[in-house]
């Protein structure tokens, strides 16, 4: 036989029931943050954060529907810096320092789409690792 189960009738749930929900409000408002751009030949990858360094969003090309070598392209990557620049403003953005790494095609073009937003540069960091004396060469051959 199982469980009973009671149900409300109409006007018992007008009563009680819930509002429905608002669009909300974002929690924090941060003015001054960090922009991380990695840009390979295959795909970039962008990220914001705030000043410490705490993650607030990010987004990449593949994950806004680009597939195999369009991802690449600078295009995409503009694409990356609006949506990432619309989320940026409704938190109250007002200034970030970029961080670029990597030799992509995308690394200017996803720092120009996210600036068309209104947020203000006040610096541009290059941390692409660069070799300095690079592989051990191969032996040479014995014939």
């Amino acid at each position: 036989m199982g469980k009973k189960r009671i149900t409300k009738t109409e006007e018992e749930k007008g009563a009680g029931a819930k509002p429905e929900p608002q669009v909300r409000a974002p929690k924090k408002k941060i003015e001054v943050g960090i922009l991380y751009v990695q840009s390979t030949y295959n795909n970039t990858k962008v990220l914001v954060a705030d000043e410490k360094g705490n993650a607030l969003f990010a987004s990449s090309s593949g994950a806004l529907g680009f597939k195999g070598a369009k991802k690449g392209t600078p295009f995409a990557a503009a694409k990356v810096g609006e949506t990432l620049g619309e989320k940026a403003k409704d938190i109250g953005l007002r200034e970030v320092s970029v961080v670029v790494n990597g030799v992509g095609a995308g690394r200017e073009s996803s720092i120009r789409g996210f600036t068309s937003k209104g947020i203000g540069i006040t610096l541009i960091k290059d941390v692409t690792p660069v070799p300095h004396n690079g592989p051990r060469p191969p032996k040479p051959r014995r014939v």
